[in-house]
């Protein structure tokens, strides 16, 4: 009888760390929502409604209006030259608005102007308010625009020196396609009359940021103080152990704000006060995997080779102790989130008009007690989820990577 050839069934242990993990449906939808975010941070002001710099538009006659709000907008053209900006710089910086919005209820076109009725709030009438017709669509030079009007139209000369002419059939036809915008503000208005939805989808990349970067700095300065403890070991491991002990006395957020009135208020100054913080956590994980990997036979042999210490560490060492840093990694992400959070809700974090979700909460703070509680609920709902996903996301790659776990 021919004998059946055997058919190797074994998978490599990536493999099964993955299953157990998609498994894992809370994992897997919060890791389907840092994605979200991701993309949300990084396409940026190109997908948002507001792409000013810092979303930071504001139209005060429309403050603090709830979700779904709508209003129709009559852009005003400024009298000053606005510096065309390319995809790149719009996704990095925002695009300087060149229009001045003005909200109104209802509008009528003369010969040579237009009448708007001011939008003044949901329960007070509006005020008919004119504007010249070239002055609405057009830059005009603030000190000598040389103006020739007749029956039939304007020429005049621009913030540039150019001369425009045009007539008046024109600019009323200029004005209705491209200057009457009807709006929705999807999550509101704050209480400069932003937009919400722009704000804080502009969070999301204050607070990935400081997550990613201060991850950075509390995993570089943990592995290697951690490791240098555990291989060494002696004086050295209970020097390491003693400024891990006297960091890790202090209260977290109180070493955070002593980091960053030491360093000064700012965006990247966050950064690195956080990341200063963490590192102890993964320092202790470090040095307590280093002293049971390091007794191990092959980096016994790789000792007896000659090896280097920062040889053996990156390629001996942390390979396999790459599981608790990932599940470290990703626990610290969120706490980095809620220190920076906390950090701009005093006032000593990201400062305005960067949108921060923290300062957001602490600038909205007041509207809780009253019909405008959404502008403190939104930030806070927003800090929340991020949050818990990256602590859905941490326990699920805690159990996928168990070897103990079985199935």
């Amino acid at each position: 009888m021919a004998e059946t050839p055997h058919t190797s069934t074994g998978r490599s242990p990536a493999y099964y760390a993955r299953q157990r993990f998609l498994k894992n449906k809370p994992a897997v939808a919060g890791l389907i929502y840092i994605l979200f975010l991701l993309v949300v941070a990084l396409l940026g002001p190109l997908i948002l409604p507001d792409k000013t710099p810092y979303a930071n538009d504001m139209i005060l006659e429309i403050e603090t209006q709830p979700p779904g709000f709508s209003i129709n907008l009559l852009l005003i053209r400024k009298n000053q030259v606005v510096p065309e900006t390319s995809w790149w710089q719009t996704w990095l910086n925002g695009r300087p608005s060149a229009y001045e919005k003005v909200p109104f209820l209802q509008y009528r076109l003369t010969r040579d102007s237009i009448y708007v009725e001011r939008f003044m709030g949901n329960d007070t009438a509006g005020i008919w308010e004119s504007f010249f017709l070239p002055e609405a669509v057009y830059a005009v030079h603030p000190e000598n625009p040389d103006w020739h009007i007749d029956q039939n139209g304007v020429s005049f000369r621009d913030v540039e020196g150019r001369r425009i002419q045009t007539t008046w059939e024109a600019l009323h036809q200029k004005v209705k396609k491209e200057h009457i915008v009807h709006r929705t503000y999807w999550l509101g208005t704050d209480r400069f009359g932003r937009d919400m939805l722009s704000r804080l989808a502009l969070g999301v990349r204050v607070s990935l940021s400081v997550g990613f970067i201060a991850v950075i700095i509390s995993l570089l300065l943990g592995v290697i103080i951690g490791a240098i403890g555990g291989y060494y070991r002696g004086w050295i491991d209970e020097v390491v152990m003693w400024l891990i002990n006297v960091t890790w006395s202090i209260p977290t957020l109180l070493l955070v704000i002593a980091i960053s009135i030491a360093l000064g208020k700012g965006f990247w100054q966050v950064f690195v006060a956080v990341g200063l913080t963490m590192w102890v956590s993964v320092a202790r994980i470090v040095r307590g995997q280093v002293l049971s990997v390091r007794e191990q036979e092959y980096i016994t042999a790789a000792r007896a080779l000659g090896f280097r210490f920062f040889r053996i560490l990156t390629l001996h060492i942390l390979p396999n102790i790459i599981g608790p840093l990932i599940v470290i990694g990703a626990a610290n992400f969120a706490t980095a989130i809620l220190l920076e959070a906390g950090l701009s809700f005093l006032g000593i974090g990201v400062q305005p008009p960067t949108p921060s979700w923290g300062y957001m909460l602490n600038d909205h703070r007041g509207y809780i007690v009253v019909d405008a509680a959404y502008l403190a609920f939104l930030p806070g709902l927003a800090i929340m989820l991020a949050v818990l996903a990256f602590y859905l996301v941490g326990n699920g790659l805690r159990d996928a990577l168990d070897v103990k776990i079985k199935g």
